[in-house]
């Protein structure tokens, strides 16, 4: 399978790159760190491919989805997994430009994506489209007003786009649980390490992923309940 996963260089993208590298995929990723993309090519040669993207930069996406669609050809999956998650404080206090970076990376940047890889799924008449959602795009917690907003946004968007997609294809926004990551501790603090880490996570979400088919079109999922 090809798969692409933005926000590759670590938390759940990392662990899923890994994962599938080890059982004999192709990855196709963009993260914004340039040092782990460099370490994540040296890990992982052709066919394998890392660039440094950030998805908000819409320009930037095209070009690299032009360049990875001419040497790979249309992704068997697209998983938007890049993410920012805001510093807990009340909605008031969020500053205005923190909470316009989330807007233009979780909700615009996933965007970008779709509008740069779609098509070409479309064209070849096959492929999963999985954007990241969250419990928090299905419930809300205090402080995290900002990332609340942009995650049920996923939801709505996704599930718009399932009913404009032909036969054959299927967007899914899929809640991946709570796993121990940097996100997650932003917000949990030490107690985020009661839960699961990412590469422990890998190892039920990405045969999970992998099993997701144009049956699943439209459907609200989850990995993991927590």
């Amino acid at each position: 399978m090809k798969i692409v996963i933005t926000g590759v260089t670590k938390g759940l993208g990392r662990a899923l790159a890994e994962y599938f590298i080890a059982e004999g995929h192709t990855v196709l990723g963009c993260g914004r760190a340039p040092d782990a993309i460099l370490d994540l090519r040296f890990s992982h040669s052709a066919p394998h491919d890392f660039s440094v993207v950030d998805v908000a930069e819409p320009t930037k996406v095209e070009l690299w989805a032009e360049r990875i669609i001419g040497v790979h050809g249309a992704p068997d999956f697209l998983l938007n997994n890049a993410a920012l998650m805001n510093t807990p404080a009340p909605l008031w206090k969020v500053p205005a430009d923190e909470f316009s970076r989330l807007i233009d990376v979780n909700i615009k940047g996933v965007t970008n994506v779709i509008r740069a890889f779609v098509p070409a799924m479309i064209s070849a008449k096959k492929g999963v489209i999985v954007n990241f959602s969250s419990g928090w795009g299905r419930s809300t917690a205090a402080e995290v007003a900002p990332y609340c907003a942009t995650k049920w946004a996923i939801e709505g968007l996704t599930q718009a786009l399932a009913q404009e997609l032909p036969k054959g294809l299927a967007a899914i926004p899929l809640n991946p649980g709570i796993i121990n990551t940097d996100m997650l501790q932003i917000c949990f603090g030490k107690s985020a390490k009661s839960y699961p880490t990412a590469e422990e996570w890998s190892r039920t979400a990405a045969p999970f992923l992998l099993n997701l088919s144009a049956k699943d079109n439209g459907k609200s999922l989850s990995v993991m309940e927590g």
